[in-house]
């Protein structure tokens, strides 16, 4: 038979899945689902932005590098060797397009020198809170536009990782204060830094002093136990909670022990592995953030956390327009007889130019 002759088939839309069920009399299909929202989230990809908070020398820098074994940390971007200890807190940020095995990813990492360093850390903790807040704004004002955008940029705090100094002893009243604060508007999970300075005993008594603690303080810090679905989440979680805060060792440096390549920190004594869960338990903390939990850390800040933040600023705003509608300048401009000026309301009734209103609970 010529080429010219040969009968055209049409493409058949099978070939797109794994298995063909055309055998399968009873086969809808409903499954393939699954495949169509696995291709379009690749072809999106993910955001992620985690927020380091903690005082200088604490390791925060090279817990990041550690966590996706990549130059991620601002001052490993942005290194500058004679930078001081800021006289205010400073909120820095650093984006990254992070790929592996074809999943792309934009990580951000919020970096936050100067907190705890000063002689006086009396309320060192609003500036973080309003960079938190700030995001949820932003947010919000994108989406509450007439003509918003098709996928909102996200720049709101999935995830803030809290470094406690290796005392040994208990919580710092700065630890406790906020802790207590910022645990209502982002999801902390708390971690000892450093944890090789700390005997094996210590660090126990030292994790169990701080849950303790973050009990006795009412602090729900992530997996929160309220947020947990059923009773699988539960018992998953319930394990997790159970080793909060996790004791942690970040290093960036790669050595050879047994002939096997690995991340780890060299003494005379010997070399800490940094992902054997028998010497620290950084594979944990990474598991939850990256492996198993990304996906819920972000469904909570943005169903919980940012739905919170939401609710209250829609009827602050909405409240102000009823009780006072002549304050409001549209409302001024149309009393004199003037046009109202466009752009000035977005849906709602929420004006465009208003102040962050604080989230704190």
């Amino acid at each position: 038979m010529s080429e010219s002759a040969k009968p055209h088939h049409p493409p058949n839309p099978q070939a797109k899945g794994d298995k063909s069920h055309g055998s399968d009399f009873s086969y809808v299909g409903i499954d393939a689902i699954l495949e169509q929202m696995r291709r379009k989230a690749m072809k999106q990809g993910f955001e992620l932005n985690i927020m380091v908070v903690g005082q200088s020398g604490l390791g925060k820098s090279t817990l990041m590098n550690t966590l996706f074994k990549s130059k991620v940390s601002r001052k490993s971007v942005q290194p500058n060797p004679e930078e001081r200890i800021p006289k205010t807190i400073e909120i820095k940020s650093i984006s990254h397009d992070v790929e592996e095995k074809g999943v792309r990813m934009k990580l951000t990492v919020i970096d936050t020198p100067g907190f705890g360093d000063q002689i006086n850390n009396e309320n060192c903790w609003q500036p973080i809170m309003k960079f938190i807040n700030d995001q949820y704004e932003a947010y919000l004002q994108e989406e509450i536009n007439i003509n918003r955008k098709k996928r909102i940029p996200d720049s709101r705090v999935h995830c803030c990782i809290y470094f406690i100094p290796p005392t040994g002893h208990c919580l710092r009243p700065l630890d406790v204060e906020f802790m207590r604060r910022l645990s209502k508007v982002v999801n902390i999970v708390p971690v000892i830094a450093k944890a090789d300075t700390l005997t094996l005993e210590e660090r126990d008594y030292f994790k169990q002093t701080i849950r303790e603690e973050l009990r006795a303080n009412g602090i729900d810090v992530y997996p929160q136990k309220e947020f947990d679905e059923d009773a699988e989440d539960r018992l998953i979680n319930d394990k997790i909670r159970e080793m909060i805060p996790f004791a942690v060792v970040g290093s960036d440096q790669e050595y050879q022990v047994n002939g096997k390549r690995i991340l780890g920190r060299k003494t005379k004594w010997g070399t800490i592995e940094v992902e054997n869960i028998a010497h620290c338990e950084f594979a944990y903390l990474r598991d939850l953030l990256i492996r198993t939990h990304m996906q819920n850390i972000k469904d909570i800040t943005g169903s919980i956390h940012y739905e919170t933040y939401r609710v209250r600023r829609l009827n602050e705003s909405n409240g102000h327009f009823s009780s006072h509608p002549s304050d409001h300048p549209d409302a001024q401009l149309k009393a004199n007889g003037q046009p109202e000026q466009p752009g000035g309301l977005h849906a709602n009734g929420v004006a465009a130019q208003h102040e962050a209103l604080s989230h704190e609970m």
